[in-house]
């Protein structure tokens, strides 16, 4: 995370790239229901989900219609999600059936991690990202080669065990302790200690210039930065500031040939072709293809699709 504001008008940026790549846009991505996790309903505000054995209910501004399901359902939530104290923890939530613990066990393709009830809401994982898991998890798989992947705000770490996974050396930068304590139990209850991932905890802006000023490159880029943060330092993260920084960044950081950068942004009040339009800028003088649109949750039991998210990611030619 970087305090100084990087202006559009900054005369250090790059100029716009010097051509349009190919691509789709939109398109949308929707991770549907499985045995790990399933959006059940939504509406008035909030949803229900299950994660595993857990079923939760949490607010969700996206969900302006009616709920499907009867009160019933929800009524029978293992946890609700209130906001009523500051607590840290678990004391945001409610748990209307049985007291739960901190922690509980999830899945993903065989990959094993934990659940948690954090005071923000948030439970460790965000399930619409499966569809950027097998996507980076295909390609890199199918690169033939040795890849080093980037994951840039890489929270609890399930994209980075994916990566390692299908094996690529990651490189996982984080701010937040918590999260790097986080990715490296769920590295353990993955039973991937074995693969090469380095979890280092710094402010992402920060790490990155000093990673071109060493000359480090990377063939995939993954980077979920949040709205607004804060470094291991104080540093501050403003998205609309200091995107554009971090992306010119990003094209410093690539490889001579890379597979892949994947951006995805949550809860800014923009549409996914604004990050389709900056990622134009960045990388459109690289060939290859540019494909921009919105992560979904698709709902057990009906047609109904939530959207949870913004993305913009580039492929290599």
């Amino acid at each position: 995370m970087n305090s100084s504001r990087q202006d559009t008008q900054d005369p250090s940026r790059k100029p716009p790239a010097s051509r349009r790549l190919p691509g789709v846009a939109p398109l949308v991505l929707e991770t549907p229901p499985d045995a790990s996790y399933a959006l059940l309903d939504s509406g008035n505000g909030q949803k229900l989900e299950r994660y595993g054995p857990v079923t939760i209910v949490r607010p969700e501004g996206q969900a302006l219609w009616r709920p499907s399901l009867p009160d019933k359902r929800w009524r029978e939530a293992d946890a609700v999600f209130t906001g009523d104290t500051d607590e840290d923890g678990i004391g945001r939530w409610r748990f209307p059936r049985t007291p739960l613990g901190e922690t509980w066990p999830l899945d993903w393709d065989g990959i094993g991690f934990h659940g948690r009830f954090t005071s923000f809401r948030h439970v460790g994982v965000f399930p619409e990202q499966a569809a950027h898991w097998r996507f980076a998890q295909e390609a890199i798989a199918g690169a033939g080669r040795p890849v080093r992947l980037l994951n840039l705000f890489g929270y609890t770490g399930v994209a980075s065990l994916v990566a390692a996974r299908a094996g690529a050396h990651v490189t996982h930068v984080d701010a937040s302790k918590k999260a790097i304590g986080w990715a490296r139990e769920n590295q353990q209850l993955a039973g991937l200690g074995d693969k090469p991932i380095r979890w280092i905890c710094d402010d992402a802006v920060k790490f990155c210039e000093r990673e071109v000023r060493r000359g480090s490159r990377y063939e995939a880029i993954l980077l979920d930065p949040p709205k607004y943060g804060r470094g291991p330092k104080g540093e501050v993260w403003q998205l609309f500031d200091n995107l554009p920084h971090m992306l010119d960044l990003v094209r410093d950081m690539l490889a001579e040939k890379p597979l892949f950068v994947v951006l995805t942004a949550y809860s800014i009040r923009a549409s996914f072709f604004a990050l389709h339009e900056i990622m134009q800028e960045t990388l459109g003088d690289q060939g290859g293809r540019l494909e921009s649109g919105e992560l979904v949750l698709g709902s057990e039991g009906s047609d109904r699709k939530l959207s949870t998210s913004l993305f913009s990611r580039w492929i290599a030619p």
